[in-house]
């Protein structure tokens, strides 16, 4: 049985900047559109809030996860990133919802906009965002800065759609062009919210991490030499980039040390999967069923069961 709780490295200090960036566009973006009554532009804002929202519980998430261990909270606090990034997705989905509505009204009820506004202020948010963007990159193996990263390269790519519509409102003078931005908008914050909510809640109910099959490693460990069966397998997630094994592994009835071979090249195949946290059961008779596997019975027992049963 081995365990390791690796930590990776995020960047605190690129969630820290990037907070009071977005901070400041905020205040740009909602006093800009306000004054151009452009929905795009508000609806950048708003976006931009949940954005702030986001970076801040990434952060409070980041300083958290990195707590050892406790009496009580064994694993450690990874999934304190999960969690975030959870959060984070659900408020995506709510304000993308909003924006639709805000949309849905403003081509029923035009309002004049100020291109030249819409565009100066959309200039400075993709400045902005593609360099926060860029800052968060570097950490995004982990789903609590890739929901914060997925956040800001939204906005980065919805902030130039919104500089493209600047210049179509400003040379054909078409108002609808400014909601049917916003439309577009809500529709990439729900595209890029929904893996996130898949891949969270995949880990907060302990499914298989992606990319590893339950299936694949237990037929790789019952092909290893002096293993007889592989059993009761259970693969999950801590946090996002920490994965764990259990497992029952049936072996002949050999030495303390001629075990300890296997059970090296166990864990250390196990490795190569990126699962540091294993916890390993050898046995070398099989095991009764009692909500699984559970203990191992010996010859006679299983005899006596089987009459029974009869």
């Amino acid at each position: 049985m081995t365990h390791s709780h690796p930590h990776a490295p995020v960047s605190t200090r690129a969630l820290r900047y990037s907070l009071v960036a977005t901070f400041a566009y905020v205040l740009v973006t909602l006093i800009a559109g306000i004054r151009a009554h452009s929905l795009a532009l508000l609806s950048e804002a708003g976006h931009n809030v949940t954005d702030l929202l986001a970076l801040l519980l990434s952060w409070v998430a980041v300083f958290i996860q990195t707590r050892p261990p406790s009496a009580t909270k064994t694993f450690g606090y990874h999934r304190a990133g999960v969690l975030a990034a959870f959060v984070n997705a659900l408020t995506l989905v709510a304000i993308s919802f909003y924006i639709f509505y805000e949309a849905l009204m403003r081509i029923r009820n035009p309002v004049q906009v100020h291109p030249k506004t819409m565009i100066w202020v959309a200039v400075v948010g993709v400045i902005m965002n593609g360099a926060i963007s860029l800052a968060l990159f570097r950490a995004s193996h982990d789903v609590n800065i890739r929901s914060a990263f997925i956040h800001q390269l939204g906005d980065t790519l919805s902030t130039a759609a919104v500089i493209v519509g600047g210049w179509a409102i400003l040379w054909t003078g078409q108002t609808w062009v400014d909601p049917a931005l916003s439309i577009g908008i809500a529709c990439l914050i729900l595209w890029s919210s929904f893996g996130i909510i898949r891949e969270t809640l995949n880990i907060l109910l302990e499914g298989a991490p992606r990319g590893l099959s339950a299936e694949h490693i237990t037929s790789a460990l019952a092909r290893m030499d002096g293993v007889r069966d592989v059993h009761d397998v259970h693969v999950w997630s801590i946090g996002s980039d920490t994965h764990a094994l259990a497992c029952h592994i049936r072996i002949d009835d050999i030495t303390m040390s001629e075990s300890q071979v296997i059970l090296r090249k166990v864990t250390e195949f196990l490795a190569t999967c990126n699962i540091e946290h294993t916890t390993i059961q050898l046995e070398n008779e099989d095991c009764g069923v009692a909500h699984g596997c559970v203990i191992p019975i010996g010859a006679a027992r299983r005899q006596e069961q089987l009459k029974g049963s009869g």
